[in-house]
């Protein structure tokens, strides 16, 4: 593994993107990947036991698109599950089977047709707090919507919800003052739970007890191998459904959280979306250029040089997909939220074989979630005296967004 002593002073950070307990302002957690991007398009961290920090767009987008050399397993420094998990830490070929069987089941068309219920959920979560003037955006909205409309397309019990926010709070961001040892304990515990409880569904499913929603179809869709097709195995299953889990519960959070953000704090924008529906869409992808979620991982499987730095083979690899979607060499203004730019070509969803599954539906959410509150709470305004709470993990977000706006029973 390379040492800090094969590098010059300046390209050595103490910094860990994945810490959990860093819970500070977006701006300031931006203020630190510019410093780092400042650096170079690649800085070498020593926490963690050492590993390598990506920060620009281009070498990014190089690494994600080349897995040979940059392998999915291990796909992150932060343990967020017990074993590989699939498909995310898998490389082709046999990535590319088990994505061809989940691809068309997340098809744009098949997430069009949940729109008229995304939009009356959205609706009814506006309802509850609506003619209160204020809400904590998180609990009553920004974590709600996902989270129902995951749970509704997998097929899983709302009634389980509470169950499944704690095993992906655990999984992401530890038990808050545990120690390492504990929190390791804690990620097990909870992957050993969601991986028993997503076994029972296997079983009743293939033994013809309930069919379950898209769970059932995936559970009994074929896996083209070479030379041969099969089921997946309730193992490759359950790891399978509780990556899906993180990545349906926390992402769209996140997102819909700094667009409250970013946008109270650029009025102009803001009212460019109220006058202008139609700018939506562009503004979406805007909102996730500034603040990209996911921090993925990549082990580097030969020496290679990148980015004017040599890298040695099993050297890992933590790319800042926030910092990306900033470089000044790819975007005008990277520091400008403009709901209308154009072209847009961030990062967020990733690139290369393990470009984001789930995209075309956050994207639907975000879209309907941005035109109802700016239609029935538009004037919503962050509270000085209570700010948003951040976190930062492999999937970075928000845990805490009181807002204030004028109170109305404006609906639909």
């Amino acid at each position: 593994m390379t040492t800090t002593t094969d590098l010059p002073e300046d390209l050595v950070v103490d910094f860990n993107v994945f810490d959990p307990t860093l819970a500070m302002p977006t701006d300031v957690f931006q203020q630190r990947a510019a410093a780092l991007r400042a650096r170079g398009p690649i800085v070498y961290s020593t926490a963690l036991g050492g590993h390598w920090i990506v920060t620009r767009y281009k070498e990014i987008h190089q690494i994600l698109r080349d897995p040979e050399t940059f392998s999915s397993y291990p796909n992150s420094l932060l343990d967020i599950h017990q074993g590989r998990a699939i498909p995310l830490e898998l490389d082709p070929p046999e990535h590319t089977y088990f994505r061809q069987a989940l691809q068309p089941l997340f098809s744009p068309k098949r997430m069009q047709e949940l729109e008229p219920q995304i939009r009356s959920l959205v609706d009814e979560l506006i309802d509850r707090f609506a003619d209160a003037g204020s809400a904590e955006f998180i609990s009553e909205f920004a974590h709600e919507l996902p989270t129902r409309v995951f749970l509704t397309l997998m097929a899983w019990p709302l009634e389980d919800a509470e169950m499944f926010t704690e095993m992906t709070d655990i999984a992401l961001q530890g038990i808050p003052g545990a120690s390492e040892e504990e929190s390791s304990k804690a990620h097990a515990d909870a992957a050993n739970r969601m991986f028993a409880y997503f076994g029972d569904i296997v079983t009743r499913v293939r033994s013809g007890e309930e069919g379950h929603g898209l769970t059932g179809e995936i559970i009994n869709t074929s896996v083209q191998m070479v030379g041969s097709t099969r089921l997946l195995t309730k193992e490759e299953l359950c790891r399978m459904f509780y990556l899906l889990l993180i990545a349906g519960l926390h992402t769209v959070q996140g997102s819909l959280a700094w667009a409250i953000v970013h946008l109270s704090n650029n009025p102009e924008q803001r009212r460019t979306i109220m006058e202008d529906p139609d700018s939506i869409p562009s503004a979406v992808e805007e909102i996730l250029r500034i603040e990209a979620a996911v921090v993925p991982g990549r082990k580097v499987m030969r020496d290679i040089e990148i980015g004017g730095v040599r890298i040695a083979e099993g050297d890992q690899l933590a790319m800042l997909l926030c910092s990306a979607n900033r470089d000044d060499d790819e975007f005008d203004n990277p520091d400008d939220l403009l709901v209308d730019r154009t072209p847009n070509r961030h990062l967020s969803f990733g690139a290369g074989p393990h470009r984001c599954l789930g995209s075309h539906l956050a994207r639907i959410e975000l879209a309907i979630a941005l035109e109802e509150i700016h239609r029935r709470i538009p004037d919503y305004a962050l509270v000085e005296a209570d700010p948003p709470v951040m976190h930062a993990t492999q999937v970075r977000g928000c845990v805490r967004l009181p807002i204030t706006f004028t109170a109305s029973t404006r609906h639909r």
